[in-house]
């Protein structure tokens, strides 16, 4: 009997030290394509530039979030990482520029996900606010001012403020079904939303005090 139980504790041992080793080998491999991804915009000298001195950077850095995402990369361990390192660097306080780059990653994330699904057709009416909607989640966040003050009715366009908010709630609540409950996926998702939807009501703010 006695002997029994030494041998499940060495197999248990021998499970745990796996399992650690696999750990360890996925936290490495998380900070790697994260390394990765930051490789073009990150100069190992100074403290880092944001945005970066060089355009062509960021499209690079896009391109390697589309490549990665392809391939399965930028799993849970993934956006933990990120968040990991996101939390520490505003802590820190002294190193802006990495804050922004993270959260930049975070958002080309979102933005690469949320664009895979398409709602503006229903038959073959294609509804303008969730197109409108669509555009927003497939641009750089510098041009949604842009975009808003052009799409909406309280700007040039003819999206209603009430209709976008509408499809933007529509589209985290379909985001919340899609994605596992408390997950760093469903996070980061629902928060690049929220952050269309509150740039919305800035917007709607700021023109509704134009004289």
């Amino acid at each position: 009997m006695q002997k029994d139980y030494e041998e499940l504790a060495t197999s248990v041992m021998s499970i745990v030290d796996c399992l650690v080793h696999k750990t360890h080998e996925k936290i490495e491999s998380a900070t790697d394509v994260l390394k990765g991804i930051l490789k073009p915009v990150v100069d190992e000298v100074e403290e880092i530039p944001w945005p970066p001195s060089d355009p062509e950077a960021l499209k690079l850095m896009e391109k390697e979030i589309m490549q990665r995402e392809q391939e399965g990369q930028l799993d849970e361990g993934f956006l933990s990482e990120v968040n990991a390192q996101l939390r520490q660097a505003k802590q820190d306080g002294d190193k802006p520029g990495l804050v922004s780059m993270l959260q930049k990653v975070l958002q080309l994330y979102a933005s690469r996900l949320l664009s895979k699904r398409s709602y503006a057709k229903k038959g073959n009416e294609v509804l303008k606010a969730e197109q409108f909607l669509e555009t927003l989640i497939k641009a750089p966040e510098e041009e949604w001012n842009k975009l808003l003050l052009d799409g909406l009715t309280v700007g040039k366009g003819e999206i209603s403020p009430e209709e976008l908010d509408a499809v933007v709630k529509k589209r985290i609540e379909r985001t919340l079904i899609r994605t596992e409950g408390g997950s760093y996926q469903q996070r980061v998702l629902t928060e690049y939303l929220k952050g269309i939807e509150s740039r919305a009501e800035e917007i709607v703010q700021f023109l509704s005090n134009q004289p």
